[in-house]
């Protein structure tokens, strides 16, 4: 999806609060892939957490962090992931369900689709 609207789509992962801190729940999944995370405390220990997980999963799509009081994250509701499209007047064009289970690509396409075509 990036690599098809990413000229004329603006696109953005924002890293927010983390979801599976070595102090609160653990998945095994993480464990089996040696994944131990702790809570960043700081805006720079964000960042590197934010950098390291970017690295291992090969993002290409830039990505922005959340400040420590977890602004973007209260006001999207984006925890533990969440697809949104914002329109071209900045109101939310799309927003998807809460993730895992919620979060659908395909659903965000079709959005981006019909955001596209009332140009």
């Amino acid at each position: 999806m990036y690599q098809r609207f990413g000229r004329e789509v603006a696109f953005f992962i924002v890293y927010i609060k983390e979801a599976h801190p070595e102090e609160g729940w653990v998945l095994q999944a993480n464990r089996a892939l040696e994944i131990a995370v702790r809570d960043p405390a700081t805006p720079e220990e964000r960042a590197t957490v934010a950098a390291t997980c970017a690295t291992r999963l090969r993002v290409s799509i830039p990505v922005l962090l959340d400040g420590p009081e977890n602004l973007v994250a209260s006001a999207y509701g984006g925890w533990p992931d969440r697809l949104y499209l914002i329109g071209r007047n900045g109101r939310v064009a799309f927003q998807g369900g809460e993730g895992p289970f919620g979060f659908k690509p395909a659903e965000l396409e079709d959005a981006i689709e019909r955001e596209l075509t009332m140009l």
